[in-house]
């Protein structure tokens, strides 16, 4: 079942006007999700609340209400498994990927299929362990095929902006310094622009006060795993964020996949 223009408008419409600004009062923020959905058979919610002393409660409360998240669940074009996040609440350094494939639907944990394997190695080589970042999706629930197995599609724009209350909930908690966007999906969902990662990566954009970096889906270097210059692309992206964070970079390093 597809959402009328009517009500694609209204999901457009708190994107864009960013209405999940958290209001901060005792350790509790509201986050206005604009217009009630219709009802289901419950229990649904359809108004982000964080709630929670620390950050990890904070986040806690979102996964919890993620779970039964009306906007999407209304969609009715998004599986039932709901995939968070993972890493740490207080990162410096935060990823956002496209939506959960197989692999992540499996063990409800974001990255953690091939694609994931080669985003360990990336962090692993710049210095990071899994545990020090926050990796998240721009869509929490794996989107929907017919017949579907392990084939995986990218989330619509639609999708992608019934889970972005929860990914604006995550950036204001976690506070990040700066924000990895993994592919073109994840760029279009933060940035609203649809330019491919060729044409965005080397550049510094903004989400919400908060720098952002473009560079390539791991999956795409799996699909390109002999081109050398590929690799090296995504290298110099987080050669940036490393830069950017003040990391130690070794001669070593800057001369990954250089051919020097």
């Amino acid at each position: 079942m597809r959402l009328d223009p009517e009500a694609r408008g209204i999901l457009r419409s708190w994107y864009r006007a960013g209405k999940t600004r958290p209001v901060r009062s005792r350790g509790v923020a509201s986050l206005s999700a604009g217009a009630s959905t219709p009802e289901r058979e419950a229990p649904v919610c359809s108004e982000v609340r964080v709630e929670g002393a620390t950050a990890a409660e904070q986040l806690a409360s979102l996964q919890a209400q993620a779970e039964h998240w009306a906007p999407a669940r209304s969609l009715g074009s998004l599986r039932e498994t709901m995939v968070f996040a993972v890493g740490n609440p207080a990162a410096d350094f935060m990823l956002v990927g496209e939506a959960p494939g197989y692999e992540e639907e499996r063990r409800r944990e974001p990255f953690v299929g091939r694609a994931g394997q080669k985003l360990d190695q990336i962090l692993n080589t710049m210095g990071f362990e899994r545990k020090d970042v926050y990796i998240s999706n721009i869509c929490k629930f794996r989107p929907a095929l017919k017949n579907q197995t392990t084939n995986n599609r990218k989330p619509t724009r639609e999708e992608m902006e019934a889970c972005l209350p929860f990914v604006r909930a995550e950036i204001k908690i976690v506070e990040p310094k700066c924000i990895v966007a993994l592919g073109a999906t994840a760029a279009e969902g933060l940035l609203e622009r649809n330019e491919g990662v060729g044409r965005m990566r080397g550049t510094w954009y903004e989400f919400e006060g908060i720098p952002v970096r473009v560079t390539y889906h791991p999956s795409y270097l799996l699909h390109n795993d002999a081109a050398m210059d590929e690799k090296r692309k995504v290298w110099d992206d987080m050669l940036s964020v490393m830069e950017f964070l003040g990391m130690p970079i070794s001669d070593k390093q800057r001369r990954f996949f250089s051919g020097k």
